[in-house]
């Protein structure tokens, strides 16, 4: 695509009484970057990456507390229920506007969709006694004085955003936050002048607003962020959504509208709001261009636009008036800057792996699942920096870790060598992608063999490099990327049992056969083997010691391999431990104990699978480490602040070398690419 078929994005866009630079922004949401409920020097650096990258408007503060009865710092949202927030959000837009981009801010009463166990231990409140699924909470029935109290509490927050320099504020009113439950007839039961009709189920929200706007004044922009369907039973249809927006357009409220689509009131619920990598892109479309041919301010839409070629497609048929890649500036705060520059094929894809959000359910910072920058711009940079002198460097593995150390490394100014043993470059990322849905990963792959054949990257694939191979290109540093193999568990028979790498190449028929899948790790491997296993048919029973399943996937993508688990027949046993596999005839008899009272149970089954995680391939790594100056070690210290390594304990040796991702332990994509880039960015 060239650069004019880009050029919808690229124009102004007049919003209430600003012009917006273009037509791309970051919606408001929460980063878990802020610090004391605040956007301070972690969240300003964040924020401003992506207006360097030519942003037109980046949207701060998901879900911002207004009150002291909705989470704010305690669950990594902001706090503007105090002026505190107010010089913070003042040095934000500063560092914001000087790179020319917008920032809006947005406000927030979570409702009933809170724990009463948060920082100040207060009942959430809500329209009604009606209990949120996912948050477990039994909220308060706002009493008239609540509801007042509300009104004015975002108010103040609406001045606060305006006296600190924010450019607008927006009013959140989607995932089930306080005023869309006021909307919604399936927790709104409400008798008096606040429930009952649309009109009365309205009211709350236009109080709310013209209580904002009466603060800020008719020349700063308000607008709201709202769902165009919930896709749930008892709630609001998109026919119901478009009579609230066109209602609060029609009041001269609101100077636009976000809008997506689908609602957060359970578990299951989060992966269809925070559509994943087993969704099409732009899911939700249909709902914004309803909300377009509705009303006469901008509309703006989020929801896994990933890509700049289909957000431009948006902009370009008038589907939307902007387009919102949150996810995609996890990814790549650059994406403008690089498609103006006629670099689109530079913007590091966002993949829908939501390692970002799901981290935040954990209670973490949002990290991209292979951008290690994002984040930690006060110690990473984005455009990795020209190294003080030239290196030859060999990288052993090429994974994804090895490639984004060859990447960085490379453009840094080094000469590097890469080398696989495979005939093709991916490693373990070639076999997680035998699940259909899951080929999103291999985007990662394809970018970063682009990126390092760009970069005169000398790759040489095929080839299993020893000590004496690697000794003939004389390099400065060698960083291994090898991987790991699978691990077992120390129980009897478990050579038996197949490797999640093993089950995951099985094709063909498999009706009638029964698999046991062991998970004693609680991530994506065994679920992708039990489901794998039985989309050919096998019957499948998946056994865990946790309570649960997969107890380290969190929200949006746990809910994906649970309802495809469910559907294709998969039988679960929790609270279960393998303790012994043995040869039965033709078969495998697996004995397993329960955890709590070690009750033992014995099942007959073909084949058994277990996930143990891996453990690192030390064989080259033992070869190299004699002749290496550093010993093979590293000083974690040095790693940490993106230092060089200085550690010396074999003079006579002629290399430095290192381990990262999986060669280490056993960790995860992000693990290693987050090696990978503090290192390379260190050599």
């Amino acid at each position: 695509m060239s650069i004019n078929e880009f050029d919808a994005l690229f124009q102004p866009l007049r919003v209430g009484g600003i012009t917006l630079r273009n037509r791309v922004l970051s919606t408001a949401h929460t980063s878990g970057a802020g610090e004391d409920g605040k956007p301070k020097e972690r969240y300003q650096a964040y924020h401003e990456e992506k207006a360097k990258g030519g942003i037109g408007l980046t949207m701060i503060g998901g879900s911002t507390a207004v009150a002291p009865d909705t989470p704010g710092a305690d669950m990594l949202h902001l706090d503007a229920s105090t002026d505190e927030i107010i010089p913070f959000y003042g040095q934000l837009a500063a560092r914001v506007h000087k790179h020319g981009a917008a920032v809006f801010a947005q406000l927030a009463h979570m409702g009933r969709r809170a724990n009463w166990d948060n920082q100040h231990w207060l009942s959430p409140v809500g329209p009604s006694l009606t209990r949120e699924p996912a948050h477990r909470s039994f909220p308060k029935a706002a009493e008239i004085s609540d509801i007042t109290r509300l009104v004015s509490a975002f108010a103040a927050g609406a001045r606060r955003v305006k006296l600190g320099g924010i450019d607008g504020v927006e009013l959140s009113a989607t995932h089930g936050h306080i005023v869309d439950q006021f909307w919604s007839p399936r927790v709104n039961k409400r008798t008096d002048r606040y429930g009952g009709s649309l009109a009365n189920r309205v009211r709350f929200s236009l109080e709310v607003l013209h209580a904002m706007r009466k603060a800020v004044g008719d020349d700063f922009v308000l607008g709201i962020r709202m769902s165009g369907d919930e896709l749930i039973d008892g709630g609001l249809a998109m026919k119901d959504c478009l009579a609230i927006a066109r209602l609060m357009v029609e009041e001269g409220t609101v100077d636009y509208v976000s809008v997506l689509a689908a609602q957060a009131e359970n578990l299951s619920d989060h992966a269809d709001i925070f559509p994943n990598m087993s969704m099409p892109s732009a899911p939700y479309l249909y709902v914004a261009n309803a909300m377009k041919q509705e009303i006469d301010v901008p509309v703006f839409h989020a929801q896994r636009i990933a890509d700049i070629h289909t957000a431009a497609r948006i902009v370009r048929e008038g589907q939307a008036d902007a387009v919102a890649m949150t996810r995609g500036h996890l990814a790549d705060p650059h994406i403008v800057r690089k498609a103006q520059e006629g670099r689109a094929d530079d913007i590091r894809p966002c993949i829908g792996a939501n390692y970002c959000i799901d981290r935040l359910y954990s209670g973490g910072q949002a990290y991209c699942l292979h951008n290690a920058a994002t984040g930690r711009e006060q110690t990473l940079s984005h455009i990795p920096l020209k190294a003080v002198s030239r290196h030859r460097v060999a990288v052993v593995g090429g994974g994804v870790g090895g490639l984004e150390a060859a990447r960085v490394l490379a453009s840094r100014g080094h000469h590097v060598t890469l080398v696989e043993k495979q005939p093709v470059l991916g490693g373990q990322v070639r076999t997680a992608v035998r699940l259909a849905w899951r080929e999103s990963l291999m985007t990662i792959v394809r970018w970063q063999e682009m990126q390092v054949r760009k970069l005169g990257v000398e790759v040489r694939t095929g080839i299993a490099a020893d000590a004496a191979w690697l000794a003939e290109l004389h390099v400065d540093d060698i960083i291994l990327a090898t991987g790991g193999r699978a691990n077992l568990p120390d129980i009897p028979g478990a050579r038996h049992a197949l490797t999640p790498w093993q089950a995951l190449a099985l094709g063909g028929d498999l009706t009638g056969q029964r698999f046991l899948v062991f998970d004693d790790n609680g991530r994506e491997a065994a679920a992708s083997c039990a489901e794998h296993l039985a989309e050919h048919g096998a019957e499948v029973c998946f056994m865990t010691a946790d309570p649960h399943p997969l107890p380290l996937l969190e929200r949006t993508t746990r809910p994906t391999f649970m309802r495809h688990l469910h559907e294709r027949g998969v039988r679960f046993m929790v609270d279960s431990r393998l303790q012994e596999i043995t040869r039965d005839g033709t078969g495998l008899s697996a004995r397993s104990t329960n955890e709590y009272t070690a009750a033992t149970q014995t099942e007959q089954y073909d084949r058994i699978v277990i996930d143990y995680g891996t453990v690192p391939d030390e064989t080259l790594y033992e070869e190299l480490k004699p002749a290496s100056r550093n010993r093979g070690e590293l000083d974690l210290d040095a790693l940490i602040a993106i230092q060089p390594q200085a550690i010396e304990r074999n003079p006579a040796g002629t290399f430095r070398l290192y381990r990262i991702g999986d060669a280490v332990s056993s960790r995860n994509i992000h693990a290693a690419v987050y090696d990978a880039y503090r290192l390379a960015s260190a050599i």
